[in-house]
């Protein structure tokens, strides 16, 4: 694909999926950093937090069986979250909730469903940046290195057989661009916004936990 029909195809482009979580979580990175330059750190309100988040899951549909695991694990964590909005309106409140009731890694917790949908965050992140660096663009070298790194160290042996079986499945590059009407171009573009704005939100999680001594390897 040349770069003038690359021009030509982003001039036609109507919003699409990945430049709306790019967008999305850009301003609570924007959020983020303001709030660290005028009071030190930022409680982060659940419900925005949880919105933002639904639209990564376009994401892990267009990946096919392989992620399908993942997919269902995130998506369930966010709709639960999303309903624990109604009653806690920050991601501290949640966190300090289960702290107090020692139910913090609790299968079911909020503060555990908080933990996974940072891992699938960071699984996404991770994956664009293999993609983007990887000369060849290999959609499986760069998702199979993404989950070898965020995954599957906290997963049975059965789940990883089961992923590395599914990876056969994955898309082209080719086939990945068309179902999230992307070109070449376009793509790394919007996954480098969602890098770094991602870095900001899963350091921001990752905060919530450290500053209450609450280890990160689980």
């Amino acid at each position: 694909m040349n770069n003038d029909d690359d021009d030509n195809k982003d001039a036609n482009r109507t919003e699409t999926p990945l430049a709306s979580i790019a967008q999305a979580f850009e301003e609570i990175a924007d959020l983020i950093k303001k709030g660290n330059k005028s009071e030190g750190s930022v409680d982060l309100r659940l419900k925005p937090f949880c919105e933002a988040c639904t639209l990564v899951s376009v994401l892990f549909g267009c990946l096919g069986i392989a992620f399908r695991f993942a997919e269902m694990e995130y998506t369930s964590k966010v709709r639960d979250l999303l309903e624990a909005s109604k009653q806690f309106a920050t991601l501290s409140s949640v966190v300090e909730f289960d702290l107090r009731n020692k139910t913090v890694k609790s299968p079911g917790s909020h503060t555990r469903n908080l933990r996974r949908v940072r891992q699938g965050l960071d699984l996404i992140k991770e994956l664009f940046q293999n993609f983007i660096s990887d000369e060849n663009h290999s959609l499986k070298k760069a998702a199979t290195q993404a989950y070898q790194q965020v995954c599957a160290p906290y997963h049975t042996w059965a789940v990883r057989a089961a992923v590395s079986a599914g990876m056969c499945t994955l898309p082209t590059r080719e086939q990945l661009l068309l179902k999230i009407n992307e070109t070449d171009k376009s793509a790394e573009k919007e996954m480098r916004r969602y890098i770094k704005a991602a870095h900001e939100v899963i350091k921001n999680i990752d905060n919530h936990y450290i500053s209450r001594n609450i280890e990160l390897d689980w």
